[in-house]
């Protein structure tokens, strides 16, 4: 299929921008998040629609990557990925590359992995058809 796109470096980098935005978006520790924003507003009885619509955002693309991911990697390739994004914090903590010397560094860690762990779920079949040369394709049930 000489017409057949692949996903460049571009694509490849849409797939992690989008987790990351979304697992930031949610929570993370500078306080610019809907965690803390929905927590300051509830502390005010100060909730809206506004709160329940970005929930519902929220939600949504949590689910979409949690299933794409999930269906994509299955319980051994997610135990795997997160086996070797913590070898590969632990590396890169002996090397002196990361300093974790904060609970807050620890946690922009910890959201940066599970973002590159859904940037996984979302390209595996990319690659998986790239290192291959097979599609995934889902089952269905008769």
């Amino acid at each position: 299929m000489a017409s057949e796109r692949r996903p460049g470096v571009l694509g490849m980098l849409a797939r992690l921008l989008g987790p990351l935005a979304l697992v930031l978006a949610t929570y993370n520790p500078s306080g610019a998040s809907f965690f803390h924003w929905a927590r300051d507003a509830m502390a005010a009885d100060a909730v809206g629609p506004l709160h329940v619509v970005a929930v519902a955002v929220l939600a949504i693309g949590w689910a979409i990557l949690l299933v794409a991911t999930w269906n994509a990697l299955d319980t051994l390739g997610v135990v795997l990925a997160l086996f070797l994004m913590a070898s590969l914090v632990w590396l890169f903590i002996e090397w002196g590359v990361l300093s974790p010397t904060t609970g807050d560094a620890m946690t922009w860690i910890a959201l940066v992995c599970l973002a590159l762990l859904l940037a996984i779920g979302l390209s595996w079949a990319h690659v998986w058809r790239r290192l291959t040369g097979q599609y995934s394709v889902d089952e269905i049930d008769d």
